[in-house]
């Protein structure tokens, strides 16, 4: 009917449609070349080379689809806004392998990350385990600040401190300490190996090591540490480099490696177990010391100055301000006072979703964005506030803008699958941020449960009742505890999808396989791809969105790998 969606989404692609035939006219004549016309018409031999092949016509080529700035901008297109799923990518030629396809990218200015993942801030998706995994891979995860601030900063350090490489601040002991403490670290970090100096504090002697093998067999908890160490050790002198170093611990077959000067006072140390992880996780993402990054979210409030300030102090590398609409004056407050405090800690500002949103943030000093409002799976502010944007059309548009600014942005919401994954890289976001996609794994938060035979995990939204009491409500009130909550968020479950260790290389393969298809052997040639007209993109109807799907089956089983 006249002026409903369906109308007007056949008004405009018919539109796009003429406009692109007009491109295929020769300038000169403002008529068809003979050649175009004869491809057009489907005569292919109509006008061969001299090899007698018909060459690859460019003006064809620009009739296949249409350019984003068409699809998103063209002013002769009705006022709609387009979802990931209102989408399709054209295929591009095919002339590398799968495994060739470059994934890095940048999370902010100054993070580069192999894989452009990173897992959403909130109390159902991740906390240090998730965050741990997430990095091993080459992502990155966000900790939620849904808890106290020494509990959040206590998630941070035990992902700081799980895969290291030259360990600056080790738990250190005196030789009058007993083997009960050893064994309240070990319940604590989840290890024993504890260097032994003459005052229990960096840069003293060393005088010997504590580790698994010392303490297993000892019945007294109260047996001073003097008694039991092992003083005959292996060490690294420094100047030392850590190859020169894991040489050293390979060929010792030693599980700690101390590193002393000169003078043989305790300067770091080094874990066998760092070893093995460097050999199983390549392209993990680190710090300039080894460590894994780790990220935190924190509100605008006036309390999240002291949180960000034990984060800091724990060794984040990157906060994300979480606010559900990010232009507000506390936010950016708090970058400017984040940039003025911690000059050299990256700021990933949001949410936004339109272009004057980004540019108030990139002025405020925001090195990198989050865009999204209203698409997640469990987020209902699209219904309830009447405010948002759907997805691909955010992306697009603020990744434009951004883009002049050399700011990454991270699409948030709205991904369900690799093929999400996909349009929001094509669309301009340098990353993706996924809670749903990840919620039910082994390491998110939570305990499974069984429903109905399934077993299941919880998730819920940060704008949920469940949520805000438990304190996310400052994501969505800036200014104190509102009389009445309105939640813009649900809880629910989530089916079991397994480990990470399984789960992260699916996605990855998976967005390989898409980029590949597109012919972009990287992202940062898939965004170029979409600045310069090269992809092409099409709308699809709801009969086309259907067929794009499993159909005409009695039954089937869909198993993701």
């Amino acid at each position: 009917s006249p002026g409903s969606p369906d109308s007007l989404l056949y008004t405009s692609c018919t539109t796009m449609a003429s406009l692109a035939v007009s491109t295929s006219a020769d300038p000169a004549s403002n008529a068809y070349s003979p050649r175009s016309t004869a491809i057009l018409k489907g005569d292919t031999d109509a006008v061969p080379d001299a090899n007698g092949e018909v060459p690859e016509d460019t003006e064809l080529v620009s009739a296949d689809g249409y350019a984003a700035t068409e699809v998103f901008g063209g002013k002769s297109l009705s006022c709609l806004g387009y979802t990931y799923d209102d989408i399709i990518l054209l295929p591009g030629h095919i002339n590398f392998g799968v495994d060739e396809v470059d994934l890095t990218t940048r999370f902010t200015r100054k993070i580069a990350l192999g894989l452009p993942f990173v897992s959403s801030p909130m109390d159902t998706v991740t906390e240090h385990m998730m965050a741990i995994m997430m990095a091993l891979h080459g992502g990155l995860g966000i900790i939620h600040y849904n808890m106290t601030v020494e509990e959040q900063a206590k998630e941070v350090r035990k992902c700081k401190k799980y895969k290291n490489g030259f360990i600056t601040d080790p738990f250190t002991l005196t030789p009058e300490h007993v083997v009960a403490d050893v064994q309240r670290i070990k319940e604590t970090y989840g290890f024993a190996g504890i260097p032994i100096t003459e005052d229990g504090k960096m840069g003293s002697k060393l005088v010997g090591m504590v580790t698994n093998r010392d303490i297993d067999f000892v019945e007294d908890p109260e047996t001073p540490l003097k008694d039991i160490m092992s003083t005959n050790l292996i060490k690294a002198t420094e100047p030392v480099t850590l190859t020169e170093a894991n040489t050293i611990l390979r060929d010792s077959k030693k599980g700690k490696l101390p590193v002393v000067d000169a003078d043989g006072n305790l300067v770091s140390l080094i874990s066998r177990t760092d070893l093995m992880k460097n050999r199983d996780y390549p392209t993990a993402s680190k710090d300039a010391t080894g460590q894994l990054l780790c990220g935190c979210a924190v509100g605008t409030r006036p309390g999240d100055r002291v949180r960000l300030d034990a984060l800091v102090k724990a060794g984040i590398d990157v906060v994300v301000i979480d606010s559900s609409q990010g232009d507000s004056v506390y936010q950016l407050d708090m970058i400017r006072w984040i940039k003025e405090t911690y000059p050299g800690l990256q700021v990933v500002g949001g949410n936004v979703v339109t272009q004057s949103q980004a540019l108030h943030l990139i002025q405020a000093g925001v090195d990198g964005l989050r865009v999204g409002m209203g698409s997640g799976s469990i987020c209902t502010t699209q219904e309830v506030c009447a405010v948002g944007r759907p997805q691909a059309s955010a992306v697009y548009n603020v990744a434009k803008l951004a883009r002049r600014f050399g700011v990454p942005i991270t699409a948030d919401g709205g991904t369900a699958s690799t093929g999400h994954i996909v349009k929001a890289l094509s669309m301009g976001a340098s990353c993706t941020m996924m809670g749903s996609l990840l919620a039910g794994t082994e390491e998110t938060p939570g305990e499974y449960f069984f429903q109905d035979g399934v077993r299941l995990k919880r998730y819920r939204g940060m704008g949920s009742i469940d949520a805000m009491q438990q304190g996310s409500e400052k994501r969505y009130n800036w200014t104190g505890k509102a009389a009445v909550k309105v939640a813009q968020g649900v809880s629910g479950a989530v089916v079991d999808k397994g480990s990470l260790k399984r789960y992260i290389p699916y996605l990855t393969q998976g967005t390989r396989h898409g980029l590949q298809d597109m012919g972009a052997i990287s992202v940062s040639e898939m965004h170029d791809s979409l600045y310069n007209g090269k992809l092409r993109i099409e709308l699809r109807s709801p009969a086309a969105q259907r067929e794009g799907g499993v159909h005409n089956l009695y039954s089937y089983e869909k198993r993701l790998f």
